[in-house]
C-alpha cells in the first residue's frame, strides 16, 4: 500500500507514551511509546508473548497501565474504560469473530449500540446508516442476510462494519487474514486502501510478513515487552522483520519431500457424518500413508473439525467406511491414543489443555490411564508423570513458570508446544531414552542429540498417525518453524501425518499431497507439485471442491 503523499505532515491521531505493564514478575510492556497518523497503517509485530496483546488491551481499556498515558485525537484517553475508547473512535476486530450466527447482519451490527432505556429500536434508521457506511468503504453486505449463511470473508466485513457503524476512526485488526482465502485477502487489502484514503487509521497485527509489507506504511516490532525496531515498511524486508522479532536470522523453510512412503495407516471411503451444515462430511475419501504428510487446505467451518474428530475417535461415520490401523473407527479416543494416534486439536486453549490444571497434569492428561502413569488401583504415579512432563518441556522448549504453573498461564506458542510434545512423545519415552543412554550408542553410531534420534513408527516415541488441526495458527515465526520441523521429523520417522490448515503457505510448505475441503467435501489429494496457489484458493472458495469427493484416493 503506497503511503499518502502528505504522510509526514498528517496529524497524529493516537499517541502512546511510556506504556509499562507488569503481571507479577513478568514485565509485559516496558516503556513503549508509539504514535499513529491520520490515514496511516501501522503494522505491529512480535513473537507470541512479546506484549502486543497486552498493549492493545491497554489501548482498548481492558487493562490499566502501571505507567504511561494515551492520547486519542489530542485528548487524554481515560485508562481502563472500553466505553471511553469506543467513544473516542477506537474500534477492534478480533481474529475470533464475535457474531451471532442466528441473527441478521443488521441485528449483529445494532447489538449493544442502543440504550436499554430507549423505548423502541430504530431499525429503519440503523439500516440506512449501515448501507451508507458499507457503500462508503466498499463493504457491501445484505443487512437482512443471516450471518450463519455468510462466507468467512463476508463475516469479516460485518465485523469491520460493526466498528465503522459505531464511528471508529482508528481500527485495530488482529490477524485479519488468518481464515481468508487468497482472493478474500486481496479484497480485504483493497478495502483497507479505500479506508485509509478516506482518513481512517489502522493498526495491523499479523504474523504474515509478506502481508505486512504489502499493507502497511510503518512497522513497529516488539520483543520481550520492548519496542526494538520501528521503520517505514518500504525500508525493510521479511528477513529483517523476522530477525527483529526473534533476535536472530530466520531462514525460510523450503518444502522437504517425503523420502519413502509406506503402507496405508488410515483410509476413508465415501464417508458421511452427522452435524450442522458447516461441520459435517459429505462423501469424503482419503488415504493416509506412513512416511507422508497430507495437507488439507480450506476455510474453517467446511467440515475440518468433523474430519479431525473422526480420525481421533471422537466421531463416527453415519455412512461409508472409515478404518484406522486396519480397524473400523469407533468412538474411542483413549483407545486410539493408546494405539499411537496423536492429535493436535484446533482449539488449544479450550480443548487442548485444561487451563486450571498444572502443566505436568496436562502433559499426561490424554494417557493418564496408561500403566506408565497409574498403578493397578488407578493411583497416579506422580514421579513418573512429572518426569515425563519434564522430558516433554525440555525437548519441546516449553517455557512459562515450570511444571506446577497452570496451563492457562502459558503463551499461545508455549501451550502449542506442550500439546505437540505430548502428542509426539508417547508414554515410556523417558524410560526408553534412559535405557538407550545407559547402554550407549550402537557400535559405529554417534550418540543421540536432543530428542531427534530416528525411530520406527509404532515404536516408543513415534506415533502411527498424527492429526494436526491448525498446528501453527496464531503462532509467531519462530514457533511456526519449530512446530513444522517436528511434524516433518515425525513423518520422516515413519508416521502418517495429516495437517489441516487455513494457512496456504503452511499447506504448500508441508504437504507431500494436498487436498482442499469445502462444504464438507474433499477434492482428490494430489501431489503438491500438481497444484498452483491460485487453484487452491479457488477450490477453497468452492470453485472446484467436490469434483472428486466421491472417489477413493488411489492407495
Amino acid at each position: 500500500m503506497t503511503p499518502p503523499a502528505d504522510a509526514r505532515s498528517a496529524p497524529t491521531v493516537l499517541r502512546l507514551s511510556g506504556i509499562t505493564k507488569r503481571f507479577g514478575p513478568l514485565l509485559a510492556n516496558d516503556d513503549i511509546s508509539l504514535q499513529l497518523a491520520r490515514g496511516e497503517v501501522l503494522a505491529l509485530l512480535g513473537e507470541n508473548g512479546a506484549g502486543k496483546s497486552t498493549l492493545m488491551s491497554i489501548l482498548f481499556g481492558h487493562y490499566v497501565a502501571d505507567a504511561g498515558h494515551i492520547e486519542a485525537f489530542g485528548a487524554p484517553l481515560p485508562p481502563g474504560n472500553p466505553r471511553a475508547a469506543l467513544a473516542a473512535g477506537i474500534g477492534m476486530v478480533h481474529q475470533h469473530f464475535t457474531l451471532a450466527d442466528n441473527l441478521s447482519v443488521l441485528d449483529n451490527v445494532m447489538l449493544g449500540s442502543e440504550s436499554l432505556a430507549q423505548p423502541f429500536t430504530r431499525r429503519a434508521a440503523a439500516r440506512e446508516k449501515l448501507v451508507s457506511v458499507g457503500h462508503q468503504f466498499g463493504l457491501t453486505v445484505d443487512p437482512a442476510a443471516r450471518v450463519g449463511d455468510l462466507s468467512v470473508g463476508e463475516r469479516q466485513r460485518v465485523e469491520i462494519l460493526k466498528a465503522l457503524y459505531r464511528g471508529a476512526r482508528i481500527l485495530i485488526l488482529d490477524e485479519p487474514t488468518a481464515v481468508l482465502t487468497p482472493q478474500e485477502s486481496e479484497a480485504l487489502f483493497d478495502t483497507l486502501g479505500q479506508m485509509v484514503a478516506q482518513g481512517l487509521s489502522i493498526i495491523f497485527i499479523s504474523h504474515k510478513l509478506g502481508e505486512v509489507l504489502r499493507v502497511s506504511h510503518r512497522v513497529a516490532v516488539l520483543r520481550a515487552g520492548r519496542l526494538v525496531a520501528e521503520c517505514a515498511a518500504a525500508d525493510t524486508s521479511e528477513g529483517q522483520l523476522a530477525e527483529w522479532m526473534v533476535g536472530h536470522a530466520v531462514a525460510r523453510r523450503a518444502r522437504q519431500p517425503a523420502a519413502a512412503v509406506g503402507d496405508v495407516v488410515a483410509e476413508l471411503v465415501d464417508v458421511h457424518t452427522a452435524g450442522s451444515a458447516r461441520e459435517r462430511l459429505r462423501g469424503v475419501s482419503l488415504a493416509l500413508r506412513a512416511g507422508e504428510i497430507v495437507a488439507i487446505a480450506g476455510v474453517s467451518g467446511n467440515g475440518q473439525v468433523a474430519l479431525a474428530q473422526l480420525l481421533s475417535g471422537l466421531r463416527v461415520p453415519t455412512a461409508g467406511q472409515a478404518r484406522v490401523l486396519g480397524q473400523p473407527v469407533k468412538a474411542n479416543a483413549a483407545g486410539l491414543a493408546a494405539r499411537g494416534i496423536a492429535r493436535i486439536p484446533e482449539d488449544r486453549a479450550g480443548v487442548g489443555v485444561v487451563g486450571d490444571l498444572p502443566v505436568w497434569e496436562n502433559a499426561v492428561a490424554e494417557r493418564i490411564g496408561s500403566a506408565h502413569f497409574a498403578n493397578a488401583l488407578g493411583w497416579v504415579r506422580r514421579r513418573a508423570a512429572r518426569a515425563y512432563a519434564t522430558h516433554v518441556s525440555q525437548r519441546f522448549d516449553v517455557r512459562g513458570g515450570g511444571l506446577d504453573a497452570p496451563a492457562r498461564a502459558l503463551s499461545g506458542g508455549n501451550m502449542q508446544k506442550l500439546i505437540l510434545g505430548r502428542a509426539l512423545t508417547p508414554p515410556g519415552a523417558t524410560e526408553h531414552r534412559a535405557q538407550r543412554l545407559a547402554a550407549g550408542p550402537p557400535q559405529g553410531e554417534a550418540a543421540p542429540s536432543g530428542g531427534s534420534e530416528p525411530r520406527e513408527a509404532g515404536s516408543v516415541g513415534v506415533p502411527r498417525l498424527v492429526v494436526a488441526h491448525q498446528p501453527t495458527w496464531g503462532l509467531d515465526i519462530g514457533a511456526v518453524d519449530f512446530v513444522q520441523q517436528q511434524l516433518i521429523a515425525a513423518r520422516d520417522a515413519g508416521a502418517a501425518v495429516l495437517v489441516i490448515s487455513d494457512d496456504l503457505d503452511e499447506v504448500l510448505t508441508l504437504g507431500d499431497r494436498i487436498a482442499v475441503m469445502h462444504g464438507g467435501q474433499l477434492t482428490e489429494a494430489r501431489p503438491a507439485e500438481a497444484w498452483t496457489r491460485s487453484e487452491i484458493g479457488l477450490a477453497m472458495a468452492g470453485a472446484s471442491a467436490g469434483a472428486n469427493a466421491s472417489q477413493a484416493v488411489a492407495a
